[in-house]
């Protein structure tokens, strides 16, 4: 059988530093053609830029009705691989045979032009596809009804909310009917009720024995929807498999990466890095450093932070979230939710998250910070710190949470109400 997609030695390099505008003007593009002799003078026809290799000799083959998973940390490639195969970027070695139908899914902002309405998006994706006016005709309503956009389908997607404008996009890729269907990140956006959607709808895409690449950082989804997987680490892939073994292995990475509370010099993070957390560990409620935390007891997750000016931080928002070992989010403590005033910062300084009652069960788990700062994300860390947690008396009676149910979920103060 020929593979529907095949990559051979795939490589992609960018230069840090250089950067186009993602939306320009006639007049932009003349003004900065004019500009382009004077820049390169100034520069005395030098770059300050520097390069790296985002992918490096990367090569697989996928076969038709393979629902393949690729995992690995933030900056792995992942992204950078699926924009090569949905013809957005150019390699710059190595080549992809993509034999068949693309549809695509990428992160929120592509697809779509913005200045047309939702209508207009939805046949001009098919036409992309190669689809006919009556193809295209047949799956209309679907659509519209899948993504519940029905009121602002006559809208320019600009107003859309980025939920809207997910769920349309979502309903366009899945329901074109492409032999492949390219996913990224796309339950990262969106309420459980549509993530749920998702999975069920990238389920029957499989079923129907259409090609599905998925790249995303839950594992449970990976695991359920995936029966291969692809391990990619800065660019190369490090190991390709049955899911279950891959994503064992890049748990085990996760792990041994997460053990040190030293995060200055992470890289597998986002943001603009004007303002960097450079260490996290965890206190108990007198202030004492301690290494693991336990049930029902207080708990204090510090956050140490440098700016790269000695100017206050204003309108700060800092967020900490709770994974378990498949990668799912358990409980996010933000301070937008708590705080009703607006948070000011120094440019350097310690940040304490306090957790009254730890509610979770004896297991092993992933901490995440993550800073805003004046609504542009400054940094944000996945699996920054390991949280090991031990059984307490949570509920008060005495008894400890069940062995076989450790780690299964999260803990919930309740009571027991009973007729006689």
């Amino acid at each position: 059988m020929r593979p529907i997609i095949r990559v051979e030695n795939l490589s992609k390099q960018y230069r840090i530093g250089t950067r186009g505008p993602a939306y320009r003007t006639l007049r932009d593009a003349l003004t900065g053609f004019a500009r382009a002799p004077l820049e390169r003078l100034r520069r005395n026809g030098h770059s300050n830029s520097e390069t790296i290799w985002a992918l490096k000799d990367v090569s697989f083959e996928v076969y038709p009705g393979e629902v393949v998973g690729i995992i690995g940390r933030n900056g792995a490639g992942k992204s950078t691989l699926l924009k090569i195969l949905s013809r957005i970027t150019e390699p710059t070695e190595g080549y992809a045979e993509i034999h068949g139908r693309v549809g695509s899914l990428l992160e929120v902002g592509t697809g779509f032009h913005p200045e047309l309405t939702g209508r207009e998006n939805i046949y001009l994706n098919g036409a992309i596809l190669g689809m006919t006016k009556k193809e295209i005709d047949r799956k209309f309503d679907e659509i519209v009804a899948f993504a519940e956009v029905e009121k602002f389908i006559d809208t320019p997607v600009k107003h859309y909310s980025s939920g809207m404008y997910m769920r349309l996009a979502f309903a366009v890729a899945a329901h074109l009917e492409p032999e492949i269907l390219l996913v990224d990140e796309v339950l990262a956006v969106g309420d459980a009720a549509f993530q749920k959607k998702c999975l069920g709808k990238m389920g029957d895409v499989a079923k129907e024995g259409r090609t599905v690449l998925f790249v995303g950082h839950n594992m449970a989804a990976v695991s359920n929807l995936c029966g291969r997987a692809i391990l990619l680490d800065k660019g190369k892939i490090i190991a390709e498999g049955p899911t279950e073994q891959i994503i064992s292995r890049y748990l085990e990475r996760i792990r041994s990466s997460s053990l040190s509370s030293d995060l200055a010099s992470r890289r597998d993070r986002r943001g603009r890095g004007r303002v960097r957390f450079t260490s996290v560990y965890f206190e108990d409620k007198e202030g004492n450093p301690i290494e693991q935390g336990v049930s029902g007891q207080p708990l204090v997750i510090v956050l140490e932070y440098q700016s790269v000016d000695n100017r206050p931080l204003y309108n700060c928002r800092v967020s900490v979230a709770v994974y378990d070992s498949l990668g799912q989010v358990l409980f996010n403590c933000s301070s937008e939710l708590t705080n009703n005033e607006v948070i000011t910062l120094p440019p350097k300084a310690r940040i304490r998250c306090v957790i009254p009652r730890l509610p979770l069960s004896q297991s092993q788990y992933l901490i995440s910070p993550f800073l805003e700062v004046n609504r542009e994300i400054e940094d944000w860390i996945e699996g920054a710190m390991i949280l090991n947690v031990v059984d307490g008396d949570f509920f008060g009676t005495g008894k400890l949470y069940p062995e076989g149910w450790r780690g299964k979920g999260v803990l919930v103060p309740h009571k027991w109400l009973f007729e006689q």
